[in-house]
C-alpha cells in the first residue's frame, strides 16, 4: 500500500519546512550572535559557509543513496541528524561547537532535495506536478520565513541557546510526523524508452545533457547568491548601513520571506499553464533587481520598505516551481534523486561564496555592497535565463526544421 498523494505531499512538505527553518536558524540571529559568541560577521559567514560546503560535497552521493536505499529512510535520517546538530549548539553554545554543528547540519541538508523530489516525482500525478512542487517549495519558504520572528523573538526573550533548542525540537516533531506515514514511497518506476536521458549511446553523459545540467546548476547558484544576500544578510546591512532599526529591518525581511512563499504558489499555477518558464523567470528577476535598487537609492519609511521587499520576495518566489519543472524534465525516471542532487549543489556553491563575501563586506562597513551584490546576481540570473530560453527555442526550431 502506498501513501495517498495528499498525505505524501503533506509529509514531504513538512520535512522541507524544517529544512529551511534549519537553514535560516543561524542567519536569522546574525545581528545577535557576534555579541553572544564574541565573533565577527566574517566568522559567522564562515560557519554558514561550512554548512554549504558540506552540503555541496555530499549532495550528489546522497542523491545516489536516495535512489538506492529509499527516500523515506534517508529523509528520516536527515531530520534526526539536523535536530541533533542544533540541539548540540543549545547545550554547548560556543563558536567551536557551532562550526561542528553546522557541518553536521550541512550533511543532513544534503538529503532533503534529492529525497523530497524523488518522493514527489514518483508519487504525485503528472497533472498536479507543478502545483505539488509549488506547495513543497512554499512550505520550505514558509519555514524560512518563520525563522526571523521565531529565532530572534526567543533569543531576545530568553537566550540564543533556546532558539537553537526550538530548532531541534521542531525537527523532532517533523520526524515523528514523517515516521507516522507507513508507506511514503510510490512504486518504483522503470526508465521508459521515451524518458529523458542523461547519457548518450556510449553510456557516457551526452553533451546536451551535460550542458543542461551545468546551466541548471549555475542557475541554482545565482538564485542562492541573489536571494541569500537578502535572506541572510539584509537585516544586518540595513541596520549597519542604512540606519534602519532592527525591528523594522526584521519586519522587512519577514515580509520578503512570507511573500516569497506566496509567490511560489502563484508560480506553481503558472508552471502548469505555460511552457515559457524562462521568460517568466527573466521578467520576475529583472523587476526584483529594480526594486532592490530602489531600497538602496531611496530612504524609505518602514511600511514602504516592508512593502518593497515583500514585492521583491513575491517576484523571486514565482520562479521556483518553473525551476523545479525544468529539472524534472531533465531527469530520467528513477533517477530523480541524483539529478536533483546534482543541480541542487548550485544552492550550496552560492551558500559557500555568499556568506563569506557578504560577511567580508559588512565587517568593512560596506553594507550597501551586500544589496548591490544582490542586484548584480539578479541581473546575471536574468541574462542566464534569457540565454537558456533562446538556446531552447533554437533547439526546438532545429528539431522541427
Amino acid at each position: 500500500m502506498t501513501a495517498s498523494p495528499n498525505k505524501l505531499l503533506a509529509r514531504v512538505s513538512v520535512a522541507h519546512l524544517i529544512s529551511h527553518l534549519h537553514i535560516m536558524t543561524v542567519p536569522a540571529m546574525l545581528p545577535l550572535l557576534p555579541d553572544t559568541m564574541q565573533v565577527s560577521f566574517f566568522e559567522l559567514g564562515l560557519a554558514i559557509g561550512i554548512f554549504n560546503i558540506v552540503s555541496a560535497l555530499v549532495q550528489v552521493p546522497l542523491g545516489f543513496l536516495v535512489d538506492r536505499l529509499g527516500a523515506r529512510r534517508m529523509l528520516m535520517a536527515a531530520l534526526t541528524l539536523g535536530s541533533a546538530s542544533f540541539g548540540l549548539v543549545a547545550l554547548l553554545p560556543t563558536y567551536s561547537w557551532l562550526l561542528l554543528a553546522m557541518g553536521l547540519a550541512g550533511l543532513a541538508n544534503g538529503v532533503y532535495h534529492p529525497a523530497d523530489y524523488s518522493l514527489l516525482s514518483r508519487g504525485m500525478p503528472s497533472g498536479r506536478m507543478g502545483r505539488a512542487f509549488s506547495v513543497h517549495t512554499f512550505a520550505g519558504f514558509f519555514g524560512g520565513a518563520l525563522a526571523p520572528p521565531l529565532m530572534v523573538g526567543i533569543a531576545l526573550a530568553f537566550d540564543p541557546r533556546w532558539s537553537f533548542a526550538i530548532a531541534a525540537l521542531a525537527g523532532l516533531l517533523a520526524l515523528g510526523f514523517v515516521a507516522s506515514g507507513s508507506a511514503l514511497l510510490a512504486p518504483e518506476k522503470t526508465m521508459s524508452a521515451d524518458s529523458p536521458r542523461l547519457t548518450g549511446a556510449t553510456g557516457r553523459p551526452s553533451s546536451t545533457a551535460m550542458t543542461t545540467l551545468a546551466l541548471l546548476t549555475l542557475l541554482f547558484t545565482l538564485l542562492s547568491l541573489s536571494t541569500g544576500a537578502i535572506e541572510r544578510f539584509s537585516v544586518s546591512a540595513l541596520v549597519q548601513g542604512f540606519d534602519v532599526a532592527l525591528p523594522v529591518a526584521n519586519l522587512a525581511l519577514t515580509c520578503f520571506l512570507f511573500a516569497s512563499a506566496f509567490g511560489v504558489l502563484a508560480g506553481g499555477v503558472l508552471a502548469d499553464r505555460t511552457e515559457r518558464h524562462g521568460d517568466v523567470a527573466a521578467v520576475a528577476f529583472a523587476l526584483a533587481a529594480m526594486l532592490v535598487v530602489i531600497v538602496i537609492m531611496m530612504p524609505l519609511p518602514p511600511l514602504v520598505l516592508a512593502m518593497v521587499l515583500g514585492l521583491t520576495g513575491f517576484l523571486t518566489g514565482m520562479v521556483a516551481p518553473s525551476r523545479d519543472m525544468l529539472v524534472r524534465a531533465a531527469s530520467p525516471e528513477g533517477a530523480e534523486g541524483r539529478t536533483f542532487g546534482i543541480v541542487s549543489t548550485g544552492f550550496n556553491f552560492g551558500g559557500v561564496i555568499g556568506p563569506v563575501l557578504f560577511g567580508f563586506l559588512l565587517d568593512r562597513g560596506l553594507a550597501s555592497g551586500v544589496l548591490w551584490s544582490a542586484v548584480g546576481f539578479m541581473v546575471f540570473t536574468t541574462l542566464i535565463v534569457l540565454y537558456q530560453e533562446r538556446r531552447q527555442r533554437m533547439r526546438v526550431g532545429i528539431s522541427v526544421g
